[in-house]
């Protein structure tokens, strides 16, 4: 396990739209770039379990989302996909990148799907190659969220966010993780570490508005995946209350010819739950397309 420390020593800061955001970039700059978009509410630190091998394959390159982990926290931003998108875009461009891989998770999906929208209007100026979902919410109508989110997103939220403790957050950890690769105490740690750096809680009612945006946007979120003319994935595991079994069946009825992945006994966090399994997932969708596109 990358220690939260090192991770952070080992990335930098960007100036993206006047805020700071926390980057980190690794492998050969002539190898494929992938993106790794992380979740809510944690941070680009889901990934230390893949980043080893990843960057033995990829230009791989991720960053905390405005809001989130190490970046900046402002009280008096709302906090739009379409921000975080712009985000995205921005440190692409300083990397030197131009076309890419996406690999998502949860609150990422979303990012991932603006990302895949812009692309099919032609509003962006950068090429996405191809696109592999994580546990999330792809479909507003099958997202299931946890009492605290419905809380966080109701007139109450800037009250709830205050009465989240270190043993609330482990709770509700503990019900999403498959229910046999819970979270470890190290895993807990460092999550509520990046949620609470620079007074992230006062800010995660704000944050939790992805939501309702996914209920205002869905048409031209689920319509980003269902008319892409690229390859596209989907990983997830079974066990996840949120976003688990029932998400999968949505999935393969909703996307032609659909490309997933079941792993029966992870939860909403595979690639923290088992990083191995998400990694050959990974390698073997892509490989399985090089000869359609690298």
């Amino acid at each position: 396990m990358i220690q939260l420390c090192e991770w952070q020593q080992q990335g930098q800061f960007l100036s993206i739209n006047d805020q700071q955001i926390f980057t980190r970039q690794a492998g050969d700059r002539k190898a494929p770039a992938l993106l790794l978009i992380h979740g809510y509410p944690s941070a680009s630190w889901d990934w230390e379990g893949m980043w080893h091998e990843l960057t033995q394959h990829y230009f791989v390159v991720t960053l905390d989302m405005l809001g989130f982990g190490f970046s900046d926290k402002p009280k008096n931003v709302d906090y739009l996909i379409s921000q975080q998108a712009d985000i995205y875009e921005a440190v692409l461009q300083q990397f030197g990148v131009s076309h890419y891989h996406i690999l998502a998770h949860d609150y990422g999906d979303t990012v991932a799907q603006e990302l895949l929208a812009r692309q099919l209007d032609g509003n962006s100026s950068l090429s996405i190659n191809s696109v592999c979902f994580l546990n999330g919410g792809l479909f507003p109508e099958t997202h299931k969220p946890l009492l605290i989110q419905t809380l966080l997103l109701s007139p109450l939220g800037p009250l709830v966010s205050k009465l989240i403790n270190k043993q609330k957050f482990a709770a509700n950890l503990q019900r999403i993780f498959g229910p046999s690769t819970p979270p470890t105490p190290q895993v807990i740690d460092a999550l509520w570490q990046l949620l609470s750096h620079n007074n992230g809680l006062a800010v995660m009612h704000k944050l939790i508005n992805y939501i309702t945006q996914r209920k205002q946007h869905r048409e031209r979120w689920v319509g980003a995946i269902i008319n892409s003319t690229i390859p596209i994935k989907l990983i997830a595991g079974a066990k996840d209350p949120i976003s688990g079994q029932h998400m999968i069946e949505h999935y393969r009825k909703l996307i032609p010819h659909a490309d997933v992945t079941e792993l029966p006994t992870l939860g909403h966090y595979p690639q923290v739950e088992d990083a191995n399994a998400i990694i050959a997932a990974y390698l073997q969708f892509r490989l399985s397309r090089t000869k359609q596109i690298t």
